[in-house]
């Protein structure tokens, strides 16, 4: 009788189940399990009130009522779990709350009740009191309540929507029974990350610098913050005042919170370059020492720390070099923090799936340039012959795109929603669901992503899109194409570079809305050349704006629009002094601000007559957005990845004026174009043209051809190629 509702299969049909148990009590009243079964079958049809007197009946009968009452609690724990596992989220609900009658000194009991509450949205503040948490933290010391259920509870209150004032008052309050300290901070500053920022900066100062006034986590996290805020100089202080550490992983942490504030507010190239210089020693020597305990922050800073250098020069055989070591290093400190993930994951039992099972995981399919350039592939896949999963360590509930991609995956994993910040445990999802080509769109600039990746969840896996080459060692292929790597790459990559026939992004275009940009109101007059350049103070190398500012002064009447993300102040300056050494007026200079949408900024590109292209770090999605629109452009083409996306998007819109291969060129091309109106027409038609026939504009065919690319990989894996 006891094993009767797994074997006659009674939980998935509760109203038998309840007759069934009523039955089996009447045949013989001594068999508590029974009572425990029929109270768990008539929770399950929703009719509490019989619950309760079942139990109370029960009781009545138990020979011990403790134990009588541990082995219900024990019975209704497994069900909610499962229950809540199903997304059936009010009976889980349901049988926590008799599960509380049952044992009411359950504190973790007492937190799933709050997060269930959480998720069937109805959360409030005298729900909260009603719980009354501080009764059993107060008064019962020796139930040894653990840091986890706490941590729990802390991390659900300040995700919910009760009055935020009211939230952060209980995680306070919550601090001092916290014996784990840097899960605690841990926890905190995931969810500072992902907050507005008003939130963000009180959950750092009235509870991250309570518990550790000093913590790097903490300071590196309210330092990324501010300048995302734009509150450039602020960010760029706080690193400035960390203490000097002769720890190598501190110094890790401390330069490249400084230098990358001082690449956000742009314009302080000098310094920039100073610090990355000591920087890259520092890296070396970390790397030479190939500790395997490093911090978790310095190891989310080793996976990013290369990023950097692509603004500052166009060196890949020396920079990509050292960012496969750092990125070995990093590695390897993630699989020792995992080691049973790591042997889990290395047995891979034969699968015969009837589709390839294509799995992408990233944190920027959203409002992003990742997001605008990824559509038209999932759009397009054939989905009688791929299956697709989305993993989502970064998900924004309110991001229309991003949730736009997770109505067109099979199955979509995502933060916040179907788990709570732990890498492994996407890396675990990963591999339960039995994928067999993961594909990376975020490469080294999401940690997370890094870090699931690294443990190897699936036997392919891929990088696209996001970056240039991460380096990982986990990463068996690189996705690129004719033009965006050259010949030679391979020698430094330790990826196998996979060249699709002709680019590595197509799509199906953009959309745009209503210009809110015309010259009148800018002072430009209706015959003036306009040239225009869009993109965050990091891509601004002095060098290039030095040509850019040569260019103008070559050609009369002409003017230069700036947009981008930097310190405002910083960057004005930063140019007014370039153009000042080339003796241009500072009015044929104009800063515009951002726009309100991308489509806004896309339709605001018609006002220029010719875009210049930065380097050694060029656009991406602005450099699409440019051809699409049918502007004519000029880009310098390096050796790295990130100098070659100018090249491969001209040369797959079937242009060659505008390509420059050094400095002299760019600014001979500029100017070109600038005073021949003929050869801006004869671009703009080309490129209007190309829209009908560029691989760069078929969505559908680059769906096809990455496809067969994963197809070929797979028979590689499979022993078929």
């Amino acid at each position: 009788m006891v094993n009767s509702w797994q074997s006659l299969g009674l939980r998935d049909t509760p109203n038998e189940a309840v007759d069934f148990y009523k039955t089996a009590i009447q045949t013989d009243t001594s068999i508590e399990e029974n009572y425990h079964y029929l109270v768990l079958s008539l929770l399950l049809c929703e009719r509490e009130e019989e619950a309760q007197l079942i139990w109370q009946l029960g009781l009545k009968n138990a020979t011990s009522i403790k134990f009588h009452n541990q082995k219900l609690g024990k019975i209704l724990e497994v069900e909610a779990n499962y229950q809540e596992k199903l997304k059936h989220y009010f009976l889980a609900w349901l049988i926590r709350q008799h599960l509380r009658k049952v044992l009411p000194l359950d504190f973790n009991n007492l937190v799933q009740i709050l997060y269930l509450s959480l998720q069937l949205k109805i959360l409030h503040s005298d729900i909260l009191t009603e719980l009354n948490f501080w009764k059993l933290l107060d008064t019962k010391p020796e139930l040894e309540i653990s840091d986890d259920s706490i941590i729990q509870l802390l991390q659900n209150v300040l995700a919910s929507e009760l009055p935020f004032e009211e939230t952060i008052e209980f995680a306070s309050r919550l601090l001092p029974y916290l014996k784990d300290k840097k899960s605690c901070l841990n926890t905190l500053t995931y969810i500072a990350e992902r907050s507005s920022f008003n939130k963000a900066l009180q959950i750092i100062n009235r509870l991250c610098l309570v518990v550790d006034p000093q913590n790097l986590t903490v300071i590196g996290c309210l330092s990324q913050i501010l300048s995302r805020r734009g509150l450039h100089q602020e960010a760029i202080q706080l690193a400035r005042d960390l203490p000097h550490s002769d720890n190598l992983s501190e110094q890790v942490v401390s330069h490249q919170l400084l230098l990358g504030a001082l690449m956000a507010a742009g314009g302080q190239w000098q310094e920039a370059e100073t610090i990355s210089a000591e920087y890259e020693m520092i890296l070396d020597r970390l790397v030479a020492e190939s500790s395997y305990n490093l911090p978790s922050i310095t190891q989310s800073f080793l996976c990013c720390a290369y990023f950097v250098f692509s603004y500052l020069s166009d060196n890949p055989q020396i920079n990509h070099l050292k960012q496969n070591q750092a990125l070995k290093l990093f590695q390897e400190n993630v699989c020792h923090s995992h080691l049973e993930k790591v042997e889990q994951f290395q047995i891979r039992p034969k699968f015969n799936h009837k589709k390839i099972k294509i799995g992408y995981l990233s944190a920027c399919l959203r409002q992003h340039s990742v997001g605008w350039l990824a559509r038209s592939l999932i759009q397009h896949h054939d989905r009688e012959s791929f299956e697709i999963n989305g993993y989502f360590p970064w998900f924004d509930k309110y991001d229309f795109l991003q949730q736009w991609y997770s109505t067109q995956m099979d199955k979509s994993f995502r933060s916040e929603i179907d788990y709570w910040g732990d890498h492994a445990t996407v890396a675990e999802e990963i591999y339960k669901d039995e994928i067999d080509i993961l594909i990376d769109l975020d490469s080294l600039t999401v940690p997370s992503s890094c870090s699931v990746l690294a443990l190897k969840p699936a036997p392919v896996q891929v990088t696209w899109l996001g970056w240039d080459a991460s380096g990982l060692p986990a990463i068996d292929y690189y996705i690129a194409d004719p033009y965006v790597l050259t010949e030679n790459a391979q020698d430094y990559y330790s990826e196998k570079i996979w060249r699709l026939p002709n680019t590595y992004i197509g799509i199906d275009g953009f959309e745009s809305s209503l210009a809110t940009l015309d010259r009148r109101r800018l002072g430009i007059p209706n015959d003036a050349v306009v040239y225009f350049s869009s993109q965050k103070s990091s891509k601004r190398h002095p060098e290039t704006v030095r040509s850019q500012m040569q260019i103008i002064k070559q050609v009369p009447n002409s003017f230069f629009l700036i947009k981008g993300l930097a310190d405002q102040n910083n960057i004005q300056n930063f140019f007014y002094e370039l153009a000042k050494d080339e003796g241009i007026e500072l009015e044929r200079l104009k800063f515009l601000p951002i726009s309100s949408t991308e489509a806004e900024h896309r339709a605001n590109l018609a006002i220029a007559d010719v875009v210049l292209d930065t380097y050694p770090y060029n656009g991406a999605t602005t450099t699409m957005e440019v051809l699409w629109m049918g502007i004519p452009m000029v880009t310098r083409v390096g050796e790295q990845f990130v100098s070659r996306n100018g090249y491969t998007m001209l040369m797959n819109a079937g242009i060659t004026e505008g390509i420059a291969w050094n400095a002299a060129e760019y600014v001979e091309w500029g100017v070109r174009l600038g005073k021949e109106p003929l050869l801006r027409q004869e671009v703009s038609w080309k490129l209007k043209q190309s829209r009908k026939t560029s691989p760069l504009w078929d969505g559908r065919q680059f769906a096809r051809e990455m496809e067969n690319a994963y197809r070929q990989m797979w028979e590689i894996y499979d022993g078929k190629l």
